[in-house]
């Protein structure tokens, strides 16, 4: 491991965390070199997933799809990127428990949704409106009084 900022090798592990339901460690590191601080993420390397388009294009599954989609989502919203991070893992985390490689994308979107309505109702209305497409304002009310 080396220092993004310096390329120092003197790094050393500030702090530990596993998301939840996730097979993901966040490290906290601090290189001795220059002070500054970063986070790294390991993980098990695995079988690539493959997502399934609307249209049925398959396209590699990309985890930071679904972080930019939340970061958009959340935008402007009290929501930590280590919140959005871990979201993100543990969505990956049950796509990986699927039988399948191949994921259809409305999967993924689901998945997204229900931990977006856990981490920020307002958010899961703006990714909400953008997946599902709304047509006219009556969709979105019907949305919002399910809340």
């Amino acid at each position: 491991m080396k220092c993004p900022y310096c390329n120092s090798k003197k790094i050393k592990v500030v702090d530990k965390r596993g998301c939840a339901n996730s097979d993901v460690i966040r490290r906290r590191r601090e290189c001795m070199k220059c002070k500054k601080r970063f986070t790294t993420h390991e993980k098990v390397e695995s079988i690539g997933l493959r997502i399934v388009k609307k249209d049925g294009k398959i396209e590699s599954f990309d985890k930071d799809k679904i972080i930019k989609g939340m970061l958009k989502a959340c935008e402007k919203r009290p929501v930590s990127i280590e919140k959005i991070q871990c979201a993100a893992d543990d969505i990956e985390s049950e796509l990986r428990k699927q039988k399948s490689i191949d994921i259809p994308s409305q999967k993924v979107g689901n998945l997204v949704m229900k931990k977006l309505k856990k981490i920020d109702k307002v958010a899961f209305i703006r990714f909400a409106s953008v997946y599902r497409e709304f047509k006219d304002v009556g969709e979105f009310l019907k949305e919002v009084k399910s809340l």
